[in-house]
């Protein structure tokens, strides 16, 4: 008889018999995977109590009184790429406020009514996407990890880079891919095997009402499909109440490949997880930036 391998989603799912079991568990995944998702919260009221238990919550621009975004079509994205995810357009694979200097680690989304046709979510693990440059891309992947090779934003935007080092021996990814984006001239030739890379391998997850996934923002990509219909869902951008260690741990090229534990979208299915380097202790992050005029993304 032959198994069937868990999607995404169904790996990374979170117990929610209890407040306390559910936190542990989401906070175990963040650590280790970087992304955790569930089921269940079918209301804003119930939204806001499981991101206000994992983070503490960053206001942006667009987000309600209560500190969370209403992410539905509101007909306002068209010649605005600020405006973007807040129209019912593809969004290519992203950062969420990548143009701060400081993007808030953490990113909750919550479908609460999914679109008629569309509106799938795909996302990237970006330690996948770094072991996959390393192995075809080396040189390439050395030039997307040079400072000053990347500006996210507008004249009030943040200079940066594709994939930042960090002390640990890990590395974080900040991406976007809007008209927003300046590379330079050196990096610009190796931005068509970055995106094919990105694509080859993202993973599709379709949202029913009351799921959703939160993610290290520091690690994973996310994009969006173009959809039909009246979709809705609640974001939540914040810092996690427990330090967590940024990005990911790099791979030692001289141990060979590490697997991230994911099949690509195309081929519908997923490889056991391994992850060898989930021993990491947490490290002290600093407060998050707050409000600041950068365009609406969500996914």
């Amino acid at each position: 008889m032959t198994t069937r391998s868990l999607t995404l989603f169904e790996a990374h799912v979170t117990p929610a018999d209890t407040d306390s079991g559910r936190t542990s568990a989401v906070m175990e995944l963040l650590r280790t995977r970087g992304i955790t998702t569930f089921e269940g919260l079918d209301t804003r009221a119930k939204v806001l109590a499981f991101a206000q238990q994992a983070m503490t919550l960053v206001p942006h621009r667009d987000s309600d009184s209560d500190g969370l975004t209403t992410i539905r079509d509101r007909d306002v994205a068209s010649g605005r790429p600020w405006l973007a995810g807040l129209g019912n357009g593809e969004l290519l694979a992203h950062t969420e406020r990548s143009s701060l200097p400081r993007p808030p680690r953490l990113m909750l989304l919550v479908c609460q009514q999914p679109a008629t046709s569309g509106g799938d979510v795909l996302l990237t693990d970006g330690r996948a996407l770094h072991t996959l440059l390393l192995e075809r891309a080396p040189e390439a992947l050395e030039i997307m990890a040079l400072p000053g090779t990347a500006f996210y934003g507008d004249g009030g935007g943040h200079p940066s880079q594709i994939f930042t080092r960090h002390k640990g021996g890990r590395m974080s990814i900040r991406l976007r891919q809007d008209a927003l984006a300046a590379f330079s001239p050196l990096l610009t030739p190796h931005l068509p095997l970055l995106r094919t890379s990105i694509e080859a391998l993202q993973q599709r997850v379709t949202l029913g009402a009351g799921q959703g996934y939160l993610i290290d923002n520091s690690r994973w990509l996310h994009a969006r499909t173009g959809f039909c219909g009246d979709r809705l869902c609640l974001r939540a951008l914040g810092d996690p109440h427990t330090p967590i260690p940024p990005g990911f741990p790099v791979p030692d090229p001289q141990a060979g490949a590490v697997t991230d534990g994911l099949a690509p979208a195309q081929s519908g299915r997923m490889l056991p997880w391994t992850d060898p380097y989930d021993t990491v202790s947490p490290q002290a992050q600093s407060p998050a930036a707050l409000l600041s005029p950068e365009p609406s993304g969500g996914a």
